[in-house]
């Protein structure tokens, strides 16, 4: 009998869904209600979701839109001067795009077997194969996050690799982070006493090498030393510890192959062990090689935005996600014999510039690079004109960005094998990373490289917009413990009530929604009511660029944090790159641990308002699967399945104790974290603020 409307199943072995269990409201963004009717009609959901894609699409902005309101005037200025140019932005491909296809936007097209593509419809509510709408919605999201898994792990593979090959002498580096080797190799049970450095480091990589390729199952030893006991508890009754990264990708293509696996739940299980292996290899494996490799770091001060472009330099823009190349370059480029070279062509120096994540890493660890942007306004950096040579490595480097670098003769250099743009120029690691041991070679040659194309450009128009700021950045679990000799501090201002709570705010940008206003309308309503917020990746560059990342910041706030804030705190801590959510997850379980709560209880949430790539759902993911809810303004591609929609918000709140949650306006979206946070803190008994 079903429980909700009292009718009998007639043999069937499971309750049948109720159109109760997923609504649209008025702006086509599915939601759960509570409506007492069963849903025996799949045609009425159908129309349902059919027409939710087309209300959810008249939420998407125009680029007149952007224009209007985007928050940054250095965007504003370069989009009108890219369109005075006739260069193409990212924002005149989206509109071109439209209308966006409603079967993708729901999820619904498969095309993984030659048979198709299938779409589902009333008139073919299965594919060829018989695959229903919540198998293909499942098996593509489950797609989505492998390749998520696959990205930040490929990411890990090269910078563990690096940490391994600087132990053995092979790449001539040096381990700038011991404290950190010792106390992670400690905690995974390697032997430190009476060992060099070198030698436990080479030790840690291997470890965390296994635990990104391990083929043959056994413990995995970084979520066994590093996670939450409780935590291991929740995964291990779900049965979602993955073996290793390479395996749950590896699992995750076979299972969705034509013909393979027809049950949408073992897929959805697949890709909570799919969260695992992005959070635990590709994040936090990621984030500890790197610091053992290139230190910790600390807070430092930056100029961020367009307008910190400098002229008369030898102007260099670092792209994408890998450190260990970027760090020899930014080395060569302070080395006398190349700043004297640049003099000697007429520059006055040498100077880097980041756009995503790799100049971040390196910003907080020597100072040593500008931020200017993040993937979607990449082209409007290079439309400058300022630009004498790009960097691209890997991961949110758009292959549009070449036709605007031939406009200004800017000279395009690849650096890895794994992403390849045609006409530019390769300085890479090969497939094998056989030559890892040139690194410094590479790095001197596209340094010389930067200064000849610099030689070159002269008399090249440049338009600089004269907006920039003062941003801090390299918050870490290190400075929380140095600042305030540990954590219980910020854990009793929490208790206290001066501050809400504690927000993660990081993410891609999206042209599904006004560009970079979503975070900062989130970052607002969330700063008035007293939320730490945590930043790193590309969300971070709006608040940098908008002064959220400076103490002067401090008067956006609410009085409870500003008092905490005072005099010199900024009330947006910037943790770093993406791979960085290692310290914003060691922030939240260090305030948690000296609040004495279990991470799902604590008043902390995470939000990637404008999220766009395949990282997004699995980063998203990994916090859920701590118990963190996530929020955003952007949805993802399941308007087509209501069993796949109610699983991915709401189905795992009493396994995982959270929820997903999306509303495309950033207000209300930041006014429901804030409703929630209050609700955590009233089911602890402590004062919500109101």
């Amino acid at each position: 009998m079903c429980e909700s409307c009292g009718r009998e199943e007639e043999g069937k072995k499971e309750p049948h869904f109720h159109r109760s269990l997923i609504g649209f409201d008025e702006r086509g963004i599915p939601t759960v209600t509570h409506s007492s009717h069963c849903d025996d009609d799949p045609d009425a959901f159908i129309k349902d979701y059919t027409a939710a894609v087309a209300e959810y699409r008249k939420t998407f902005p125009s680029k007149s839109e952007v224009l209007e309101k985007t928050p940054d005037p250095a965007v504003r200025d370069m989009m009108l001067r890219a369109e005075q140019l006739g260069i193409d932005l990212t924002f005149d491909r989206f509109d071109r795009q439209k209308p966006q296809c409603g079967f993708g936007l729901a999820g619904v097209c498969c095309k993984i077997c030659n048979m198709g593509p299938c779409k589902i419809t009333a008139k073919s509510p299965r594919g060829v194969c018989g695959a229903d709408a919540d198998l293909i919605v499942a098996r593509n999201l489950l797609r989505a996050a492998a390749a998520g898994a696959a990205q930040h792990g490929t990411h890990a593979r090269e910078v563990i690799l690096s940490l391994k090959k600087a132990a053995e002498g092979e790449l001539d580096l040096p381990i700038l982070g011991p404290q950190k080797v010792f106390a992670t190799a400690k905690a995974l049970g390697i032997a430190t006493e009476g060992r060099g450095v070198n030698e436990v480091a080479s030790e840690l990589a291997d470890a965390l090498l296994e635990d990104l390729s391990r083929t043959v199952p056994g413990e995995h030893k970084t979520i066994n030393a590093l996670a939450a006991p409780e935590r291991r508890k929740v995964w291990e009754e779900l049965d979602i510890i993955p073996i290793s990264a390479y395996h749950e990708v590896f699992e995750a293509l076979h299972k969705t192959g034509c013909g393979t696996d027809g049950d949408w739940r073992s897929v959805a299980q697949q890709f909570l062990r799919c969260g695992l292996a992005f959070a635990f290899s590709g994040v936090v494996g990621a984030s500890i090689a790197t610091d053992c490799l290139f230190g910790v770091g600390d807070r430092v001060s930056s100029r961020v935005n367009i307008g910190a472009l400098k002229k008369g330099w030898v102007n260099i823009g670092v792209h994408g996600h890998l450190p260990t190349l970027v760090a020899a370059i930014v080395e060569a480029g302070r080395n006398e014999k190349y700043v004297e070279l640049a003099k000697s062509k007429g520059a006055l120096g040498i100077q880097f510039y980041g756009i995503c994540c790799s100049g971040l890493s390196n910003l907080y660890r020597t100072n040593g690079v500008i931020p200017l942007s993040n993937a979607v306004s990449a082209e409007l950096v290079l439309a400058t004109g300022a630009l004498d040579l790009w960097i691209a490595d890997v991961q949110d480097v758009f292959p549009s960005i070449m036709d605007v670098a031939r406009c200004f003769k800017t000279t395009v250099v690849t650096t890895s094998e794994s992403a390849r743009l045609p006409g530019a120029e390769r300085f890479e690691y090969d497939h094998r990373h056989s030559n890892i041991g040139e690194t410094r070679a590479l790095a001197e040659k596209i340094v010389e490289r930067a200064i000849e194309s610099f030689e070159s450009r002269r008399g090249i128009p440049v338009y600089i917009p004269p907006y920039e700021v003062e941003a801090e950045v390299g918050f870490s679990v290190e400075w929380v413990c140095k600042r305030f000799g540990g954590f219980h501090p910020l854990a009793e201002a929490i208790r206290e009530g001066k501050i809400l709570g504690v927000v993660n705010m990081v993410g891609c940008s999206n042209p599904k929604v006004v560009y970079e206003r979503a975070t900062v309308d989130v970052a607002d309503v969330l700063l008035q009511n007293n939320v730490l917020l945590l930043t790193n990746g590309c969300a971070s560059f709006p608040l940098m660029k908008l002064g959220y990342c400076n103490a002067e910041a401090a008067r956006r706030c609410g009085d409870g944090l500003r008092e905490f804030l005072a005099p010199d705190l900024p009330p947006v801590w910037h943790v770093g790159e993406c791979i960085d959510n290692a310290r914003s997850t060691g922030i939240f379980a260090g305030t948690a641990q000296a609040l004495g709560v279990d991470l799902p209880k604590a008043p902390f949430a995470f939000a990637s308002p404008e999220w766009g790539n395949e990282k997004g759902i699995d980063a998203a993911l990994a916090f859920r699967l701590n118990g963190i809810s996530s929020y955003h303004c952007v949805e993802a591609q399941i308007h087509g399945s209501k069993k796949v929609i109610e699983f991915l918000k709401v189905g795992t709140k009493e396994t995982l104790g959270s929820t997903m949650n999306v509303d495309v306006d950033p207000i209300a979206l930041g006014r429901k974290i804030v409703a929630d946070l209050k609700k955590k803190r009233a089911d602890l008994g402590w004062t919500t603020g109101d």
